[in-house]
């Protein structure tokens, strides 16, 4: 006899931590850790309500999250959008360095902001048998994360963040802030900001940063003066172009969110006959090496690259040992030079 049935869905530790009113890293703690890290993630009591309901419920880890736990490869793997940005390598040898320092390795893969690749990227690493690993590619509007989390997988956040997850990154927030606290001490009025993909938190952060901050110092900012765009060159100067055709509103300010966004706008602007830092102030993000190079020296809020790779291990490490894994936000700085001065 045909049973066309579609087949019953496996138990997952998010169900088992939807019913019992825990978060999945407590119950995965207690199902899969050794006897002293069960301990340290709940009670006696709690623990046993989780075991007795991952039996009544037939509760099977996911195998590939097994590995990960009780075969130690000392192998950490990382996807980044892409390691031809300078931002990005630059992370990645503070990764490096952190993994050695702990006697582990890493591999690393591009993803090129692509979630389906991303996707397909993950399960080659998972097949590898990484021990963990450090994501640089988070989409906020993704659903890797959660199904990763629910079948255990350990891992972090590098350089994006997204809610729920621990993540190593500057204080993007605070970064924008920096930028309209400049601008407006410098006797800017009218901004614009060139704002990035939406998908992605360091946009997002750092334009509301940015605009909140702008609003509190008594500045008008519209939605329309906020343009998402490419994080490159090309994506740069096409959302500066769009920026300054608008002849009712033209800025003398320009606010990018990373410094390759920032060049390209500088582009657009020599192209209209302006001169950047006289005509048009612009401001970048990341203070990468190009930043105070540049014919015209580009004012940039530093972030602590290397740093943030680095934290990104000691973090995921603590993930891996069961420790408490609490999000790491390092602090910006700003850099003025010419372009804005």
């Amino acid at each position: 006899m045909n049973d066309n049935r579609p087949p019953e869905r496996a138990v997952t530790l998010k169900d088992l931590a939807s019913e019992l009113g825990l978060h999945s890293s407590t119950v995965s703690r207690i199902l899969h850790s050794g006897t002293d890290v069960a301990r340290s993630a709940a009670s006696p009591g709690t623990a046993e309500r989780v075991r007795a309901l991952a039996r009544e419920m037939g509760y099977s880890p996911d195998p590939q999250a097994t590995s990960l736990r009780t075969r130690r490869t000392h192998l950490l793997g990382v996807i980044v959008p892409r390691l031809s940005d300078l931002v990005l390598a630059i992370m990645y040898e503070g990764i490096e360095e952190a993994a050695a320092e702990a006697n582990y390795s890493t591999f690393v893969m591009n993803s090129r902001d692509d979630q389906e690749l991303q996707r397909r990227k993950t399960e080659i690493m998972l097949a590898r048998r990484v021990d963990g690993m450090i994501f640089g590619d988070a989409h906020l509007d993704g659903s890797l994360l959660a199904e990763l989390s629910d079948r255990g997988v350990p891992f972090v956040l590098m350089n994006r963040r997204v809610p729920g997850y621990p993540s190593a990154t500057c204080d993007d927030v605070r970064g924008g802030e920096l930028v309209a606290d400049h601008l407006w001490s410098s006797g800017h009025r009218t901004v614009s900001v060139i704002a990035g993909e939406p998908y992605a938190s360091t946009a997002v952060d750092r334009v509301a940063g940015f605009v909140r901050r702008w609003r509190e110092l008594g500045g008008d900012i519209p939605d329309s003066a906020v343009v998402w765009s490419g994080f490159d060159t090309v994506g740069g100067r096409i959302a500066a172009e769009k920026i300054l055709k608008n002849d009712a509103r033209r800025p003398t300010a320009l606010f990018a969110v990373n410094d390759f966004a920032a060049i390209g706008a500088m582009g657009a602007v020599r192209s209209q006959g302006l001169q950047v830092g006289q005509d048009m102030a612009v401001v970048g993000y990341n203070d990468t090496s190009l930043a105070a190079q540049l014919p015209i020296s580009l004012s940039s809020v530093h972030s602590p690259m290397l740093e943030i790779g680095r934290s990104a291990v000691q973090l995921l490490l603590r993930v891996l040992n069961g420790e408490q894994a609490e999000s790491i936000r390092l602090e910006p700085t700003l850099c003025v030079r010419e372009s804005s001065a």
